[in-house]
């Protein structure tokens, strides 16, 4: 299974940008997807995650400002930030838990590579 991540930049505060993370290969089934990310000197942080069923979490610092979605068809997950701000800055990482045979029930994490977001003030 692969994540690819798309949609970073740089941005000024006040900006938006939309990340998009798309999975690929043998895959039966995806339940959560989020966005994790870590800025310098810090640990990968939960940004916000999303159900199978489309039910939605965030950490509080993005509330009211991002959103997340998928495709379920597409087994793609985006991330809508909006009102950037510089505290934003960080590589930002999707995760996707995927079982990838109908033969065995187990699933497993994925992640895809990091999407630098940059936010200058």
């Amino acid at each position: 299974v692969q994540l690819q991540a798309s949609g970073g930049g740089l941005v000024q505060a006040g900006g938006f940008l939309r990340l998009s993370c798309a999975a690929s290969g043998t895959i039966f089934r995806i339940l959560d997807m989020g966005w994790y990310r870590q800025a310098p000197g810090n640990q990968r942080e939960l940004v916000a995650t999303i159900s199978s069923g489309g039910g939605t979490s965030y950490t509080d610092t993005v509330k009211g400002r991002f959103t997340i979605s998928r495709d379920n068809g597409k087994n793609t997950v985006y991330l809508q930030m909006n009102s950037l701000i510089p505290e934003d800055t960080a590589a930002y990482f999707c995760n996707a838990v995927v079982r990838t045979t109908i033969l065995s029930p187990s699933y497993n994490p994925y992640w895809g590579q990091g999407t630098l977001v940059t936010v200058s003030s």
